[in-house]
């Protein structure tokens, strides 16, 4: 068998060899285009940590925490107020009410990040520097407003915000407004009472 020469010069061994070399180098030039692009920014997940500030009874405060963490948590297992009570964790106790700027607020059902620079206050910051009890604090000790006592920080919380809201105007107004406030050993009448002392002590002053 004769071996003829190829006019062209291109054997079958070169043309493959080409061939595979092109095609090797389509994946290596669309990679260096994708690096050359932008990458797109990351979306927020919620497990990432947000940088907060707080006031907490009248006390600055900083925290690194997950955006899923309730003003509840934040409040008991980040800074250390475990005055304010974990009841339901649903919203349908009251025991974990708090004032937010000077507003009630079922602090379960509310994220930490939502309050970034608003004014909170717990039970822990009632009483003066001096430690005298607020009045609604007093008036429950003297009508003996609470029994087991899981419910009382946020019957104390919520009483201050009807009476500020000024929805203490009579005995029904009180239970009518203080109703999201569970108390399961049932001392509503002391309660109320207690509410209505303090309300006419605060129009005293």
């Amino acid at each position: 068998m004769s071996n003829s020469t190829n006019p062209s010069g291109l054997s079958r061994r070169t043309f493959m060899t080409g061939s595979v070399t092109a095609a090797a180098a389509v994946p290596l030039m669309a990679t260096s285009a994708r690096a050359a692009e932008p990458s797109p920014a990351r979306a927020v997940e919620p497990r990432d940590l947000s940088t907060i500030s707080l006031r907490i009874n009248k006390q600055a405060y900083t925290l690194a925490l997950d955006n899923r963490t309730s003003l509840l948590d934040a409040l008991r297992d980040h800074v250390g107020l475990t005055g304010t009570k974990k009841g339901c964790d649903h919203g349908q106790c009251g025991a974990c009410t708090v004032l937010v700027d000077g507003k009630r607020v079922l602090s379960c059902l509310s994220f930490a990040v939502m309050n970034q620079g608003r004014e909170v206050t717990t039970v822990e910051g009632l009483a003066s520097a001096g430690g005298e009890l607020h009045p609604v604090q007093q008036a429950f000790v003297d009508h003996d407003a609470f029994q087991c006592g899981y419910c009382t920080p946020g019957q104390i919380m919520s009483a201050i915000g009807c009476i500020d809201e000024g929805h203490a105007g009579s005995e029904d107004d009180i239970r009518e407004y203080m109703s999201g406030n569970l108390c399961r050993c049932a001392a509503y009448p002391n309660i109320v009472a207690a509410i209505i002392q303090a309300r006419d002590e605060i129009r005293r002053a």
